[in-house]
């Protein structure tokens, strides 16, 4: 009996991934339709090739401090490095971006060609993404790559909603500078 359970789970396992990534076609399809028309606006490749020049020294040791001070004040009274980043163009150019969406984005933000965060539209838990697969998965991937994750209940709102990360290239030299993370709500898909 038991033999026959376990022969059943492994044959529905296969069609619980399918179910799962049943999102990722028409997220694709929406990245390409409504996001990647915009990632080479000047705005967003400025504001990427000035940290990368600002950046491009830093170490672990340094990523991990600016990491660790971004934490602190994530959700703090005080906190102006969050205040410097949402203050930005880049930022302001996102969150209208969002806005226009009318609810179908629900968060985005940029990444320099370390991981770190460049502009956003809503605050982050941290600020180096270096460490997760929508930052490795992209950038380290290099040009034309468009990396879907999971589908997550957002805590807030309850809507699931999948998160969706492209590679952002220089129109210039072709190379990859940075990479953008969207979180797309799939109950509006």
């Amino acid at each position: 009996m038991s033999t026959l359970l376990v022969a059943g789970i492994s044959l529905f396992a296969p069609m619980t991934a399918l179910a799962q990534d049943a999102h990722v076609a028409p997220v694709k399809e929406f990245i390409s339709k409504n996001v990647e028309t915009w990632l080479t606006d000047p705005v967003v490749i400025a504001a990427i090739k000035e940290q990368n020049a600002t950046t491009a020294g830093l170490d672990e040791a340094g990523i991990d401090k600016l990491d660790k001070e971004w934490r602190a004040q994530a959700t703090a009274t005080a906190r102006p490095m969050v205040d410097e980043v949402l203050g930005r163009e880049l930022s302001k150019f996102l969150m209208a971006k969002k806005d226009a969406s009318q609810g179908m984005i629900t968060e985005m933000f940029v990444m320099d060609a370390k991981g770190l965060n460049v502009g956003q539209s809503d605050v982050t838990s941290d600020y180096w993404q270096g460490d997760e697969a929508k930052w490795q998965k992209t950038f380290s991937a290099g040009p034309g790559t468009v990396f879907v994750d999971g589908v997550e209940t957002d805590e807030s709102t309850q809507a699931l909603q999948s998160q969706a990360s492209i590679t952002i290239t220089d129109p210039e030299t072709g190379q990859a500078i940075g990479a953008i993370t969207v979180g797309i709500n799939l109950d509006m898909l």
